[in-house]
């Protein structure tokens, strides 16, 4: 019982983090975050730990994907690519909430699930989290084939 506690605050700690973090990032970069905010917050070491470049690109992406996340080297320090599926670049409305997704697998690795990355997002764009998870599976739904 007492492990499964310590489990349950590490997990909550991490949640309190993202939502943190996602703040953090609103009041430095305006609480509008709009696509060339998002732009500036990926390159803000301060809130995305490590590089990460952006890339149009499906060729990585499964089915289904509207974008992936792909390490540059062993480390993390070497940064990362994040694979946006072609579909969304003239869409600069959603791809703040696409990107946003990824932000916490890149700050904590395999420790990030979708329940964190839901947090991270959504307190970052100011949207509740239902909101922005329905959105996230519009645009997935939105892809071609």
């Amino acid at each position: 019982m007492e492990h499964q506690s310590r489990e349950q605050q590490a997990q909550q700690a991490l949640h309190e983090h993202c939502r943190a973090k996602a703040s953090d990032a609103r009041l430095r970069h305006g609480m509008l975050i709009d696509y060339p905010a998002m732009l500036k917050i990926l390159d803000d070491r301060t809130i995305v730990r490590y590089p990460c470049g952006l890339r149009f690109d499906a060729t990585p992406l499964r089915k289904g994907e509207f974008a992936c996340l792909e390490p540059l080297g062993e480390h993390p320090g070497t940064g990362f690519c994040l694979f946006v599926h072609p579909h969304f670049q003239d869409q600069p409305d959603l791809l703040p909430l696409l990107i946003a997704y990824y932000i916490p697998s890149i700050n904590y690795g395999d420790v990030a699930g979708h329940i964190e990355a839901e947090i991270f997002g959504s307190t970052l764009l100011g949207l509740e989290r239902e909101h922005y998870y329905e959105t996230l599976c519009a645009a997935a739904d939105s892809l071609p084939g």
